[in-house]
This record gives structure tokens, C-alpha cells and sequence, in this order.
């Protein structure tokens, strides 16, 4: 009994806390609770997060800000065609000393972080995005044969242009699924974007405070695994993940026709993670059913792919995410 009350006094120490972060953050970046709280929910898991969205939303002045709020060692890298994986993982050297002796030397490249933005990602070549691959799962890096700890923590947040525009390569399968969530940013509605035109364009601009040190989130994401998770809401994330995979027993039959391959384990994982950052920001002991529902998509979408012919009949595998989580949901509630 007394366990129970200090955890529910952690997390509702941490759910006050977290309030204070996303106040800091919204003072810079504006109008967007869906995706900061998205993006939040990703570091709170000890994950990674995949912005996606035009050019000029503001997702490098998001990732900028959250590493000031949570109060993590930030590097940027902007990835572009030309750029090398050493140019991210750092390279040995040859140097010469005083007295004529030769020794290689590591120079540790940006990766070496706590809070590491990707900004472009895929305008790099498909070599240069695998540089990030054994970081993103291993907390780690190999080079001349030795490995090289990162962090703790390390988080990567990326950002993507959509893939209709020019000069840029689709992540591979493997790397996608190591992000937690894909965040959509989308254009700003009018009154939103009043606000950002006043907030930027005078000579003062908004100033954000740390609130957590890299101990305090770690500490954070410990919480957060300890938060209960109900039976129904156990259930129903497998039933959800289990129903998006074509030729599964159990799957949706909307899946059969129109995904090629579906999400595998990790989808699972990160759903369980993910609905309680979402019930923690809410100010919720415990996830529900509606807190798998909403993640559904960021947390799906990615991890699947649309067959020929469903893209042919033009679907999209938002809505398709969406209708499996409502037919799965109705059924759970009815069963």
C-alpha cells in the first residue's frame, strides 16, 4: 500500500512538472499541443521521434527548444546529399607528437549527444542514413572496431521533408522502426499563425527555462515504465498491432488487400509506452482505451506499407490506421 501511494505521488509530481515543460515550450513554439505533446511522449520513453512535414513549420525550432527544456546536450546535423557516415560518427586521425611518435587519435562526430537532431534526413543517401541505425537501437557506435557508448540518455529526433519533393531518398524499413512515433506537423490554422507572425517578428522573442536535467528525465522515464497498465488495455493494443498484419489470424479484414507487410513486436512495445506518456501528460494514473486509439496512427503509420493496389485505389494508411482501431475498439468494448 505505501508503494502504491509514493508512486502515485511520483507521477503526479511528474505530471506537474511535465505541465511546466509544455508551457515553455508552447511560449516558442506555438499552437502545435498535438505534436509537442508527441514529441514529449517520445523522450518520456526513452525514444526516438520522425518529424515530418513541409519546410518552414518550425520543427528545428521545436527540437531546439525541447533540448533547452529538458536540458540535454543538443547537436545538430543537417543531412544533405554529399554527407559522409564519419562526418556524424566522428573518424580516427593520424596526429604527430613533440617527439616524432605517431598515434591515432578518435574526434568524436555530433552523434556523441544527448539530444541528437537529424534535420533532413532523407535528403542523405541511404549509406549516410544507416550510420544512425546500431545508435538509435544500441545506444552505441562501432568504429575501427571499437565500440563507443553514447549518452545516457540518447534521444534522436528527426525531421523529414515529404518524399514528393526532390532530393530526397525513403528511410529504409529497419530505421523507420526504430522511431517511436511519426509526428505529422501540418500548416498552422489563421490564428495560429497570427500568433506566430506577432510572437517573431517584434524585437523580443519568447524566452523558454529548464525544467528537467538529463538525471531528472531518466528518472522520469523510469516512472513512466512503472505506471499500471490494465488487462483491457494490454489486450487491445496486441488485438490492434496483430490486426494490421496481413495474413495474421485475427486480422482486420480491411488489411487483407491493401498493406503489404504490417508492424512487427516494436509497434506493440511502443503503443505500451506510448499511452502512458499520453495519460501522464493528461494528468492520469493509468492509460484507457481511448489513449490507444489516438496513437494508433503515430505510432503505426510508419511501420506499415500500402499494397500496389490500395495505392492504386488511392487509400491512405492514416485512415486505414484508423478504421482498424475503431472496428478493434468496438469489438473489445463489445466482447
Amino acid at each position: 500500500m505505501a508503494e502504491n501511494s509514493r508512486l502515485i505521488a511520483e507521477i503526479e509530481a511528474l505530471g506537474e512538472r511535465l505541465s511546466r515543460a509544455r508551457a515553455s515550450i508552447n511560449r516558442r513554439f506555438i499552437g502545435q499541443d498535438r505534436v509537442v505533446d508527441l514529441v514529449l511522449s517520445a523522450l518520456l520513453c526513452g525514444g526516438h521521434g520522425l518529424l515530418i512535414g513541409l519546410p518552414g513549420l518550425g520543427k528545428t525550432r521545436l527540437v531546439d527548444t525541447l533540448g533547452t527544456v529538458m536540458g540535454l546536450r543538443a547537436n545538430r546535423v543537417q543531412f544533405t546529399p554529399d554527407l559522409m557516415p564519419a562526418d556524424i560518427l566522428g573518424s580516427e586521425v593520424l596526429e604527430t607528437a613533440a617527439d616524432g611518435t605517431r598515434a591515432f587519435r578518435f574526434l568524436e562526430g555530433p552523434v556523441f549527444c544527448q539530444l541528437l537532431m537529424a534535420d533532413e534526413i532523407n535528403r542523405a543517401s541511404p549509406r549516410t542514413q544507416s550510420a544512425l541505425l546500431q545508435a538509435m537501437q544500441e545506444r552505441e557506435v562501432t568504429i575501427a572496431g571499437r565500440r563507443r557508448p553514447l549518452g545516457p540518455p540518447f534521444h534522436v529526433l528527426a525531421t523529414q521533408n515529404p518524399l514528393e519533393q526532390e532530393g530526397t531518398y525513403p528511410l529504409p524499413e529497419a530505421q523507420l522502426d526504430r522511431f517511436l512515433v511519426q509526428i505529422d506537423v501540418a500548416y498552422p490554422d489563421r490564428a495560429t499563425e497570427k500568433a506566430i507572425l506577432l510572437a517573431t517578428t517584434g524585437v523580443d522573442e519568447a524566452e523558454v527555462e529548464p525544467v528537467f536535467a538529463d538525471a531528472e528525465l531518466m528518472a522520469a522515464q523510469t516512472v513512466l515504465r512503472r505506471m499500471p497498465v490494465g488487462d483491457g488495455v494490454v489486450e487491445l493494443i496486441l488485438d490492434l498491432v496483430r490486426a494490421c498484419r496481413p495474413g495474421e489470424p485475427g486480422a482486420s479484414p480491411r488489411v487483407a488487400d491493401a498493406v503489404s507487410w504490417g508492424p512487427g513486436p516494436r509497434a506493440a512495445q511502443a503503443l505500451m509506452l506510448t499511452v502512458r506518456a499520453r495519460a501522464l501528460l493528461d494528468g492520469r494514473l493509468a492509460p484507457s482505451a481511448e489513449d490507444v486509439r489516438a496513437l494508433a496512427r503515430p505510432v503505426l503509420t510508419h511501420r506499415m506499407a500500402l499494397s500496389f493496389a490500395a495505392r492504386a485505389r488511392g487509400e491512405s494508411l492514416a485512415g486505414l490506421i484508423d478504421a482498424v482501431a475503431t472496428d478493434v475498439t468496438r469489438i473489445e468494448a463489445a466482447a
